[in-house]
């Protein structure tokens, strides 16, 4: 017997944005390209968000991420264009009508801190950021994972000190392993509507979460399409450590929604939170129809 999504309510769910410099968000395309895509700054960074997706399925409250937040201390604040001194996610989650107390799940794609750092409280003076997110278990993937207990020197410093401590000191982290013939372990908290794709383009095991729905699927493509211009297969980031195989792994996940009238969700786009995949003329993949708000959207 075939398994009938079920009705779910999406939400984009804003963080603490970003400033960063438009050469490394682009990799080795050049200024020229990319500028006709986006707005450049004096210092040549181009705007960025770090948006969540959240999710009602039920009586289950599910966000997907939780954005840079404002963790970090001034001089790192600057020197990664946050823009905001407030906990922008805090705000975002209450204007939709939800607090971080309300959310049962916290899916990670990866622990960059880009990603991660909504998790903790803002940045005061003397005092050590606090996990927030009280009563969610937290998914993220092995490899992922053990990237954030042993970094890379090439990523170190994408990860936030202490964060991997706290989440286990919780009781409410889930490993999700990959199986010995590849296939992904389904998480029992989430259920058989999700399912999850690996990419390893952009950093070891990186956690793409597909949902199931009514309407069809709607992925959350973190890093691996942070954006409506990274549709375009040859466009990736000075931060994808195997931009080849990244780019192979967008092809086989944009044919794959192409061909099940599926939508992608995007974390940094300042203007597209949600599209359909669109294939021109010249066989260039876009964003289609993109969205860029999402408030409690059935599917």
């Amino acid at each position: 017997m075939s398994h009938s999504p079920s009705t779910k309510t999406f939400y984009s769910i804003n963080g603490n944005s970003q400033k960063l410099d438009g050469g490394a968000m682009f990799g080795n395309a050049p200024k020229a390209l990319w500028q006709r895509w986006v707005e450049v700054d004096e210092l040549n960074r181009i705007n960025l968000v770090c948006r969540a997706m959240l999710v009602k399925d039920g009586d289950k409250t599910i966000l997907f991420e939780a954005g840079i937040g404002a963790f970090f201390e001034p001089k790192y604040k600057d020197r990664y264009g946050v823009q905001e001194s407030h906990h922008v996610l805090l705000d975002s989650l209450k204007e939709a009508g939800f607090s971080h107390e309300d959310i049962d799940i916290v899916v990670l794609s990866h622990m960059h801190f880009d990603h991660v750092g909504g998790l903790l409280t803002r940045w005061q003076e003397d005092k050590a950021p606090e996990l927030l997110f009280p009563n969610a278990q937290f998914v993220v993937g092995q490899e992922a994972w053990q990237r954030a207990l042993k970094p890379h020197p090439r990523d170190r410093a994408s990860f936030i000190p202490g964060l991997t401590d706290l989440l286990i000191e919780t009781g409410r982290l889930h490993i999700i392993k990959s199986s010995n013939d590849g296939t992904l372990d389904e998480c029992e908290h989430l259920g058989p509507d999700y399912s999850f794709h690996i990419s390893n383009g952009h950093t070891p095991g990186m956690l793409i979460t597909e949902v199931s729905t009514k309407s069809g699927p709607v992925v959350f493509a973190a890093d691996l399409i942070p954006g409506a211009p990274w549709m375009h297969l040859p466009i990736t980031m000075g931060y994808d450590r195997f931009p080849e195989n990244l780019i192979d792994e967008k092809k086989h996940l944009l044919d794959s929604l192409k061909e099940r009238k599926g939508k992608v969700f995007f974390t940094h786009d300042p203007e597209v939170a949600l599209s359909d995949v669109g294939i021109n003329e010249k066989g260039k993949y876009f964003a289609d129809n993109p969205l860029k708000y999402v408030d409690r959207k059935v599917l």
